[in-house]
């Protein structure tokens, strides 16, 4: 008889082959920096989760800083929209000035920053609009401008998530072409048109006014495509791909995994942290538990890196285990 029940006999030998561990190294923290004075208020339906102005963001980041979680991803909601979403290269933005301040106050944060339009247009979408809908050539040069403007303020790394065609060829060129070679870029690779971002709309007041992301993001029912889309970014020279959303992608991120040899991140997103948030306070779960068996599912199917509102419970779990 096969007894594969010997190596589960006590904790320590469960823990001696246990083949994944989750680690505070794993993390990245996402941020929500609204323009302004005296704004702390929490996501409704993102409990636990906040909008800051920089004046009142100092105890969120020491605790992050004090929980040794690597990196932060800022996300910012400006004073102002526009059409073109220009207040993302506006040298004094609201990103911008959060770049400084981090990186003056707390030099051991790395700084990612998310690249898009979708919280400063007036539209709701990620770039230009032309006949309703966003016109993927003209978005790009507005692209470029956002990636240099963050970089000049001190944005360790960059994040685009707009899915537009050929972006990370642009960046790249940009950032070259500027000096910036050294500065890497985590492309969103792979990023489905979701359900699941419902919360996140909220947090980032980054709903469209009219249709949807569908003709840039990706169909959920698409596998092989995911391929297509990785594989562009890999060639024109992104430095991370990242899968989002990660939990009803699973196989997208192991796909990835087995297809590419650079690091891969996923995106656990916002609804699927409410999901576990609203269910842990009916009592119809086991919230800690949940979240930590979620993200090692995560860390299973392949990704080296976890973007997660769950990331300082998810430390502080891990700091006293």
């Amino acid at each position: 008889m096969f007894r594969t029940r010997r190596l589960r006999k006590n904790e320590n030998i469960r823990r001696l082959v246990r083949e994944n561990k989750l680690s505070v190294d794993d993390l990245i923290y996402p941020l929500f920096i609204e323009e302004g004075e005296n704004i702390e208020k929490e996501i409704a339906s993102m409990p636990g989760i906040k909008r800051f102005s920089l004046d009142r963001i100092k105890s969120e980041l020491d605790e992050v800083a004090e929980l040794k979680i690597p990196a932060v991803l800022l996300f910012g909601i400006p004073a102002a929209k526009d059409d073109s979403g220009s207040e993302t290269w506006n040298d004094n933005g609201v990103i911008q000035q959060a770049i400084r301040y981090i990186k003056k106050n707390y030099p051991s944060l790395y700084v990612i920053t998310d690249v898009c339009f979708c919280e400063y247009t007036s539209h709701g979408h990620c770039g230009i609009i032309h006949d309703n809908d966003v016109d993927n050539d003209a978005t790009l040069p507005n692209i470029a401008k956002q990636v240099i403007s963050h970089v000049k303020a001190g944005a360790d790394m960059v994040a685009p998530s707009g899915m537009m065609d050929g972006t990370i060829q642009t960046i790249r060129e940009a950032l070259d072409e500027s000096g910036f070679y050294q500065i890497p870029i985590m492309s969103y690779a792979v990023k489905f048109s979701s359900a699941y971002y419902g919360p996140f709309r909220d947090a980032a007041d980054s709903a469209p006014t009219f249709g949807d992301r569908k003709t840039y993001q990706m169909d959920p029912a698409n596998r092989r495509e995911a391929m297509l889309e990785a594989g562009y970014d890999d060639l024109e020279g992104a430095d991370i791909l990242m899968v989002k959303p990660a939990l009803s992608y699973l196989d997208i991120i192991r796909d990835v995994r087995n297809e590419f040899d650079k690091p891969v991140a996923c995106y656990n997103v916002s609804g699927e942290y409410a999901m576990i948030k609203a269910a842990a306070e009916k009592g119809w779960i086991d919230g800690e538990k949940v979240m930590m068996e979620t993200l090692l599912s995560m860390k299973r199917a392949g990704a080296d890196i976890i973007i997660t509102y769950f990331a300082k419970e998810v430390a502080k779990v891990l700091k006293n285990s």
